[in-house]
């Protein structure tokens, strides 16, 4: 796989974490996490993305997936890899394409000899909430997901709820964001949920 911010594609690290909850989990006081001022309305966005990868699953070798997902702020084409310091995310706009083709761009970009096929469907209701400090700059994004996944080469369906954390521009750092992830870890625990075990949607969905 070539370099992920070919062909105009931008690049940005997430750092974030995932839990596990039931449909019945209440939702924690996200302003007890250290720096955090407030929690802003909630924000409803209705997802839906195509997963590729070959059919010997290159991409996933390689601990990357790419997706094209619509709705929500940054619809386009994502490309994920999975990093020590986070997830390398890199994007592209949708562009004026059917949702089971990857454009050229991008797969040129990739540099994968194999065809890239639709692995997994994933819709998801989400419920965003900004957590600001005290100047109004955004510390992370709280989401609450409700997904149904569609696993086409398995025949199988799945359901389930997760929420994720991820840092923003006046998150902390060093020491202070593993002791913000830490009291996050708390607060979620207290709820009834725990720290997901798996990186991301596209592995639940395909039962890993």
């Amino acid at each position: 796989m070539t370099s992920p911010g070919d062909a105009s594609g931008s690049t940005s690290l997430e750092i974030e974490r995932k839990y596990d909850v039931d449909e019945a989990t209440p939702l924690p006081q996200w302003s007890a996490l250290p720096g955090v001022h407030a929690v802003a309305a909630p924000e409803r966005r209705d997802l839906r993305a195509y997963y590729f990868d070959t059919v010997h699953a290159d991409l996933a070798s390689q601990h990357a997936a790419l997706r094209r997902r619509t709705g929500g702020p940054d619809e386009g084409w994502h490309l994920k890899q999975s990093t020590p310091e986070g997830k390398l995310e890199t994007h592209w706009e949708l562009g004026d394409i059917f949702e089971d083709s990857v454009p050229d761009h991008i797969v040129d970009a990739l540099g994968l000899r194999d065809e890239l096929i639709i692995i997994a469907r994933v819709e998801n209701a989400r419920v965003a909430y900004a957590l600001t400090d005290a100047d109004g700059t955004l510390v992370a994004e709280f989401v609450d997901d409700h997904v149904s996944a569609y696993d086409p080469g398995r025949g199988v369906e799945s359901r389930w709820r997760e929420w994720e954390l991820e840092l923003g521009p006046a998150a902390p750092t060093g020491d202070e964001r593993d002791a913000f992830f830490a009291a996050a870890d708390h607060l979620v625990a207290q709820a009834g949920g725990a720290v997901s075990r798996r990186e991301s949607k596209i592995q639940r969905a395909l039962g890993y």
